[in-house]
């Protein structure tokens, strides 16, 4: 025998079915191999486990105790294994997902949906924040994958681009006069702006180019969520910055007009990470997997 776990495979089995050919049988050994592991674990042990008489075998008092202890823990290794099993097969488990509301409402429940349809026992644990949230605590292992507003400064992270997206500006029915030529961003930033919070990464990226380009943006409204912008600027509040491929519903409505710029800002894009250092689940890899069939 390889291993003392192997010995008390044999043992368990044996103090079971109280029959070496019998064990040797379920177990697809031959008797001398069954005898001999039982008489080595008995050398090992120093105590007999069991007697041997013509009918088969019993066990001994001390061999009672030991096949309690011994039967009750292959059981938990059985379980264990059976739980490695579904977890490969994707029959149980959970996937846990770092993502902020707007990705999750205009990206990914699509995918959630597909995936789910698919693996109905792989429950969903899914964590709200801003993309910084959500980097650390991706890499603090609280999440197996987060969806996040690219560029991404994290080298720790696997980064897989899922969506191009472009920042505009809209407006509502009041701004209507802004939609008639081209405007550039300095005829822009006399107008009530309302945008991102400073510490989102969409902000920062806005904020980035136009600084390259001699332009200083101070909104009027600041706001930590992009639904509401788009509310805000359909009120007649002010001249949003938005994210044209999650404002399609409003203009394709006519509820916003999308302003022309006569310089419009670099698409970026959204995506996936995770740590390039840790293995992922088998619900997780298979999570990435379909995001990147698509």
């Amino acid at each position: 025998m390889s291993s003392k776990l192997d010995l008390y495979k044999v043992f368990t089995k044996v103090g079971k079915s109280k029959s070496f050919s019998a064990a040797a049988q379920d177990l697809y050994m031959t008797q001398p191999a069954v005898s001999q592991a039982i008489m080595q674990l008995e050398r090992e042990l120093d105590t007999r486990l069991f007697t041997r008489t013509t009918k088969g075998v019993t066990l001994t008092n001390e061999g009672k105790l030991l096949f309690e202890y011994a039967n009750s823990a292959i059981n938990l290794i059985d379980v264990g294994e059976g739980k490695i099993l579904e977890f490969k097969n994707l029959t149980a488990g959970e996937l846990k997902i770092g993502v902020g509301d707007t990705i999750s409402k205009y990206f990914l429940l699509p995918y959630l949906e597909a995936f789910h349809n698919q693996f109905p026992n792989i429950k969903f644990k899914i964590v709200n924040g801003t993309t910084s949230e959500l980097c650390a605590i991706l890499k603090s292992g609280e999440v197996d994958i987060a969806f996040c507003n690219f560029p991404v400064d994290e080298p720790r992270l696997v980064q897989i681009p899922c969506l191009t997206i472009h920042d505009i500006f809209v407006c509502g029915n009041k701004f209507q006069h802004l939609l008639t030529e081209p405007i550039t961003f300095d005829a822009l930033t006399n107008e009530p702006l309302i945008l991102l919070e400073q510490e989102s990464i969409s902000r920062k990226y806005v904020d980035d180019f136009l600084s390259s380009n001699g332009i200083t943006i101070s909104p009027e409204i600041e706001l930590g969520s992009h639904d509401l912008l788009l509310e805000f600027a359909k009120s007649n509040l002010g001249v949003a910055c938005v994210t044209r491929e999650f404002a399609k519903e409003y203009l394709d409505n006519g509820n916003l007009f999308e302003v022309p710029l006569s310089t419009e800002i670099p698409a970026r894009s959204i995506g996936m990470c995770y740590l390039n250092s840790v293995s992922l689940s088998p619900s997780a890899m298979k999570f990435v997997e379909s995001i990147k069939k698509q």
